[in-house]
């Protein structure tokens, strides 16, 4: 008699493992589209500067700026009473996902308020972020002469030690050993205060 075992099992773990079925509009919503706006360089800046200090993607920055609804609800009906500012308009073009592009067009029709001001308000909020940032980077560089101070005594002491006791010593080794990590992170440092450089001005 043939054993039929395996074939019935099969058909059983196909019934079995079932995957949800992907849904097509929450695909398309997360397709990349470039959107073009008129914005004040102020603005624009925002979206660089923090975008560029805490290391975050453009894109990732500007859909969770956009995602938040109720604040672009709330943006949307107090438009109106925002005296009209004058300040000179720039086309940028960003990436964005469809979802959060179509989310703002609807809100822009729903409230009657223009896209440009809807974006150009939501990334206003970014100025407490960077402000924080700023601030933190002042004391970061305060800090720094410190930081410089202790490696200079680091190196200072491995001196000492080679003097007394000679340069192939274990303690010697194990000293240039810690000199070098010292050295490699006083650079890390260095880098982060540079690229912070760009938070200062704003």
């Amino acid at each position: 008699m043939a054993d039929h075992g395996d074939h019935h099992d099969n058909g059983r773990d196909d019934e079995a493992f079932e995957l949800p079925e992907a849904s097509f509009s929450d695909l398309l919503g997360r397709q990349s589209v470039r959107a073009t706006f008129r914005l004040s360089e102020r603005a624009i800046d925002a979206i660089a500067i923090v975008a560029g200090h805490l290391g975050i993607k453009k894109k990732s920055l500007f859909d969770h700026l956009m995602d938040d609804a109720t604040t672009l609800n709330a943006i949307a009906r107090n438009l109106a009473q925002v005296k009209n500012q004058n300040h000179p308009r720039i086309q940028k073009t960003f990436v964005l996902s469809r979802k959060t592009l179509n989310a703002l067009e609807q809100i822009s029709r729903t409230f009657d308020a223009p896209r440009d001001a809807l974006v150009e308000y939501s990334i206003q909020r970014l100025e407490a972020v960077i402000k924080v940032e700023r601030d933190k980077h002042e004391l970061r560089k305060a800090l720094m002469g410190d930081v410089e101070a202790h490696v200079i005594r680091a190196r200072e002491l491995l001196e000492k030690a080679r003097k007394r006791l000679g340069n192939d010593d274990v303690l010697c080794r194990s000293l240039e050993r810690l000199m070098e990590s010292e050295v490699h992170t006083f650079r890390e440092i260095e880098d982060i205060l540079e690229k912070g450089r760009m938070i200062e001005g704003y």
